[in-house]
């Protein structure tokens, strides 16, 4: 009930500032609940007050799935990949500390595709004439700048996408008069388009075996952990009810 103009958060209950509001579909959301949605997590205004609850249920089980990863293998510069391949699962983070931020453990048969698109821009380099004002070179000469974003899609009933930058930060070409291949040949560029393959591969690949040891195994009833039905997990290991990801 909204007393003075305020609101009250319907996940903690507390008072609600008139800046911290997070509205949700039938509801509304303090700034400091919202602090503990997953990072990759954002269509909040097509939630209920339910759904936020439930996901904030998932989140609470996280933290003991993160203090169990265990990372066999680090792939990345300030947004890294980490793979424990003993446990078949993975973590997308920029953390220092991974037990500080709670970030989200997933299983590799959750991931159903990688993308990497390869954004690139460019800026004119000018000249003074005998006047002092700017002026194009003859042939004129740019500087071009690229960013290496990758999208793993992955099944989960939270979201779908985790995108992050392969580069921590803008790869810059030196000045050319050529196009933008000039720059796409420098020792940056090829080591980071070499980086973006690399965790791309290592995720389908480990994917794949992890999908076939899987489908190898009996069936067995499980428990779906996000809609409580008793269900057979279908190939890629998701419940036949809501589509959640279940660990077999």
């Amino acid at each position: 009930m909204a007393l003075f103009g305020k609101k009250t958060c319907d996940i903690c209950g507390g008072q609600i500032g008139l800046m911290g509001n997070r509205k949700l579909d039938d509801g509304n959301m303090c700034k400091e609940c919202a602090k503990n949605m997953s990072p990759f997590f954002s269509e909040s205004r097509k939630t209920t007050v339910e759904d936020m609850k439930r996901h904030f249920e998932y989140r609470e089980n996280n933290k003991a799935a993160v203090t169990a990863f265990n990372a066999t293998r680090t792939l990345g510069r300030g947004t890294k990949v980490y793979l424990d391949e003993d446990a078949g699962k993975f973590i997308v983070s920029s953390a220092k500390r991974l037990d500080s931020e709670n970030p989200d453990v997933l299983d590799f048969t959750q991931v159903t595709g990688c993308l990497i698109n390869i954004s690139e821009s460019r800026s004119e380099q000018k000249t003074k004439n005998k006047e002092g004002k700017d002026v194009s070179y003859a042939p004129p000469r740019y500087k071009y700048s690229y960013d290496f974003n990758f999208t793993i899609q992955v099944n989960n009933p939270w979201f779908t996408d985790i995108k992050f930058k392969v580069n921590d930060g803008s790869i810059r070409s030196q000045e050319t008069t050529g196009g933008p291949e000039t720059g796409r040949r420098e020792t940056a560029y090829r080591e980071c388009e070499s980086l973006a393959n690399e965790i791309k591969t290592a995720l389908t690949t480990i994917r794949k075996t992890a999908r076939t040891t899987a489908a190898a195994k009996p069936k067995v009833a499980q428990t779906c952990p996000f809609c409580g039905a008793t269900t057979f997990p279908d190939a890629q290991g998701r419940c036949e009810y809501c589509g959640g990801a279940m660990v077999s």
